[in-house]
């Protein structure tokens, strides 16, 4: 049904003023509702985002990269992360394609509302004027006919009274009158039919073209400005139905994520993270103490090599304390090298460092000096047996068959993500050196594609060493995983509990229980269980000093030295020297026939003392005498 605005609502013309300007009131209305729902929808992504990052696991938390549940929740927060950034995206195009167009909408609407009814007020002030001058005429020609009777009245009555000659002149002025106004009502006459004629004109004019055209107009603004909040409000259905593909994707991806966590295998995980390897320990057997034992323990009985006649009760070991200085302290001990047989050029003949005989044991020596000096030397003496460990023990095997099969296994896994670590960084910096010697040769003013040549001959002969290492570790690994799956089939074969022929712990004799192959008496971390009556006898000096045992701080220098020959530190622990360097020494031989040095305050390690001179500072020959 059809209608027009101009034809229906002619006279409405101050009600069309105020419904156009109620209809731009809404529509800025509803641009502000849109607006502040795009804020709350930015505030929301920013508080999600916010949220999500806050919760998301550290990199640094290994653990968490390892469940399947940890996993699932960290993929539930980056979905929700996705959720956040397509609210923000929505808010996006809500202020984009609505608000920012609907402002501008309104500026051209409220222009052009202006101009209509400008053109209506202007048509209505016409059509008032030509009917205030057809009221004018109006009145002007009914007072001139008025005034025209009353004149003709007066002259017809003057004629009835002509009796004298004053009179009859009276009479004639009293027609002249009466003939002026008479010809003043006929112009008056005339001039009212003109103003009427033109009025009746302008008004069909008014009502019949001018109105029309500029209600038809009004109504034409009327209605694109309700087409434009239709669109409008299409537009912001059509943005969030936009995204929410996306957001259903994310929700299955937590469905997902969530149906991916396998309890069973989270519980087999921390197995694989925290099983040891070990076999669980045997009964306790009951001890006779109703005979005389002689239980006591000396320091020298204890450093010595354990005779048969030596009875001590042990501790097994998931019930002691890890005690790292009884584990330095009955380590084994690797001499140092003798030096050359003929020195080399520059050198001297006679090495007058070469080592006295030691009148104590080194170790003994070293355990005399920790029991009988201060707290700070106490610290030293520590810390040097725990550095220089690993020169005493000397290189482990590199396929890690020492240890057990458990931890051989977790061991070379390490050692092969660190190499494929290294290798994936050879191989970017490969391809980077290949980049640039590629734009050397296309551009030889920009570098020499030569120089390039030996880093890259370098860079593959690291990377080929790391993947014949890789090969190496994978190898082993692969026998290791043999190795334990074959163990675990016999002990599942054989039931949980320990092998009815396995020795275990407080057997009938002493000497069988010191002749048990070591692994048999190692901790989960490789240590060896040691005597409940050194434990007892070592307690209260060890445990004091256990945190200042890991104290990492650099030991004061208390002189130099010069190197009397080269020497290939090629343990852990030493350090490598040439021929006439100078050194700054940090602790005297013990009588093991090792020196530690120091080099520019960031290399340190054990030299053998025959291969160096010494030079002792003043104060510090005067501190190692006093204590």
């Amino acid at each position: 049904m059809s209608c027009n605005w101009g034809a229906e609502l002619w006279d409405q013309f101050d009600n069309l003023e105020k419904h156009t300007s109620w209809g731009i009131d809404f529509l800025e209305r509803y641009t502000k509702f849109v607006k502040e729902r795009a804020d709350i929808e930015l505030s929301y992504s920013k508080q999600i985002r916010s949220l999500s990052k806050k919760y998301h696991p550290k990199r640094s938390r290994e653990d968490e990269s390892r469940y399947t549940w940890c996993l699932a929740f960290a993929a539930t927060l980056r979905q929700l992360n996705e959720v956040a950034i397509q609210r923000e995206e929505l808010a996006e195009n809500l202020n984009r394609q609505i608000v920012c167009e609907l402002t501008r909408y309104i500026q051209e609407l409220k222009t052009e509302r202006k101009t209509h009814f400008q053109d209506g007020r202007r048509a209505q002030q016409h059509i008032e004027s030509s009917w205030k001058q057809l009221e004018s005429s109006k009145r002007r020609f009914e007072r001139d006919c008025k005034e025209a009777e009353r004149a003709q009245h007066v002259s017809d009555r003057v004629d009835l009274d002509n009796k004298t000659d004053g009179e009859k002149r009276c009479s004639l002025k009293a027609r002249q009158t009466a003939q002026q106004k008479k010809q003043a009502a006929e112009e008056s006459r005339k001039e009212y039919v003109t103003s009427l004629n033109q009025f009746n004109q302008d008004q069909h004019q008014h009502y019949h073209t001018l109105v029309p055209v500029i209600y038809q107009r009004i109504q034409d603004m009327e209605e694109r400005r309700i087409e434009r909040i239709g669109e409008a409000m299409r537009l912001s259905a059509e943005a969030e139905r936009k995204v929410l593909p996306v957001v259903k994707r994310s929700l299955d991806a937590m469905m997902d994520a969530a149906e991916s966590i396998q309890p069973r295998m989270d519980t087999r995980q921390v197995v694989e993270v925290y099983k040891s390897g070990f076999d669980p320990p045997g009964d306790v057997e009951f001890e006779d103490y109703s005979t005389t034992m002689r239980r006591s323990i000396s320091e020298s009985s204890y450093l010595d090599n354990r005779t048969e006649g030596r009875r001590h009760s042990r501790k097994l070991w998931p019930f002691i304390r890890k005690n790292k200085l009884l584990t330095l302290l009955s380590s084994p001990r690797q001499p140092p090298p003798p030096p050359p047989t003929s020195p080399s050029p520059g050198g001297v003949t006679n090495s007058p460092q070469s080592p006295p005989p030691a009148s104590k044991e080194p170790i003994t020596q070293r355990l005399n000096d920790l029991m009988t000096s201060g707290s700070r030397t106490r610290k030293q003496c520590l810390r040097s047996l725990k550095r220089g460990l690993s020169l005493k023990l000397g290189s482990s095997p590199a396929d890690c068959s020492h240890l057990p099969l458990e931890q051989r296994r977790k061991k070379l896994q390490t050692r092969i993500s660190n190499i494929s670590q290294e290798i994936q960084r050879e191989r970017e910096q490969r391809d980077a050196l290949l980049k640039m010697r590629e734009v050397y040769e296309r551009s030889p003013q920009m570098g020499d594609a030569s120089s390039v040549e030996p880093r890259l001959e370098e860079v593959k002969q690291s990377l080929q060493r790391l993947e014949d290492e890789l090969r190496r570790n994978q190898a082993w690994l692969s026998e290791a995983d043999s190795k334990l799956s074959d163990h675990s089939s016999t002990r599942q074969g054989g039931g949980c509990g320990l092998n009815s022929h396995t020795t275990t712990p407080g057997s009938s004799s002493l000497k069988q229980l010191d002749n048990r192959s070591p692994a048999s008496r190692e901790s989960p971390d490789g240590s060896y269980t040691e005597d409940h009556g050194a434990e007892l006898h070592f307690k209260s000096r060890s445990s004091e000093f256990d945190d200042d045992f890991d104290d990492e701080e650099l030991l004061p220098s208390i002189g130099t030295c010069k190197s009397l020959y080269p020497f290939q530190g090629q343990n852990e622990g030493t350090l490598s020297m040439v021929e006439g360097e100078l050194l700054s020494v940090v602790e005297e031989d013990k009588g093991d026939g090792w020196t530690r040095v120091r080099r520019n305050l960031d290399e340190e390690g054990y030299v053998p003392t025959s291969y160096i001179k010494v030079f002792l500072d003043s104060s510090a020959k005067g501190a190692m005498t006093y204590i």
